[in-house]
């Protein structure tokens, strides 16, 4: 009887860690393949929160990675002008809006931004974050503790290294690829 309570315990726990994995993963989907992202609610709790509400909201659907320089990261999330579906599409002003959610307070923590970081965009103050984010390249040391890391991509990075690449050094892309859809379910 006890190795059946045991056995009982044991299943209990493995089906609730499941289903606690399984809330924190994104499956963001791109021309080229499908890219899983684990969330870090714990250290960026309304960071997470913003994402996943736009994402399960369909809001990243057709937005473009506007600005993406080689070696650094691909930045996307302009829900407002870089919705390449939307009649507000306007690759002059994709980068400068956001959504209609007030902006995050600044969530900065010790997660280094190294290859595959999820992190959140701004403007100069620390607390004008609200929809816009990037995806690291590579190491990224100058940005620790100034922006706010929120996950990082657990597969599929192939993918993202194959993001059409802007041609000035500030990364603008002409032509750019887009988010095709990103969800908590594949």
């Amino acid at each position: 009887m006890k190795k059946f309570f045991y056995l009982i315990v044991f299943f209990l726990l493995f089906q609730f860690s499941n289903l606690y994995s399984k809330e924190d993963k994104m499956f963001l989907k791109l021309k080229d393949g499908i890219v899983e992202i684990e969330l870090y609610p714990e250290i960026a709790p309304n960071h997470v929160k913003r994402f996943k509400t736009l994402a399960e909201d369909g809001k990243y659907d057709g937005v473009v990675f506007h600005r993406v320089i080689e070696g650094f990261m691909a930045q996307t999330g302009d829900v407002k002008y870089g919705n390449s579906s939307n009649p507000n599409f306007n690759l002059d002003l994709v980068g400068t809006g956001g959504s209609d959610l007030p902006d995050l307070k600044a969530e900065f923590n010790n997660t280094a931004h190294v290859r595959g970081t999820l992190s959140m965009a701004r403007s100069a103050p620390p607390d004008s974050a609200n929809s816009q984010f990037f995806i690291c390249f590579d190491s990224a040391p100058h940005l620790d503790r100034n922006y706010s890391a929120f996950g990082k991509v657990t597969k599929g990075m192939e993918f993202i290294d194959m993001i059409k690449k802007g041609s000035s050094p500030s990364g603008t892309v002409e032509n750019p690829d887009k988010i095709i859809s990103l969800r908590s379910k594949k």
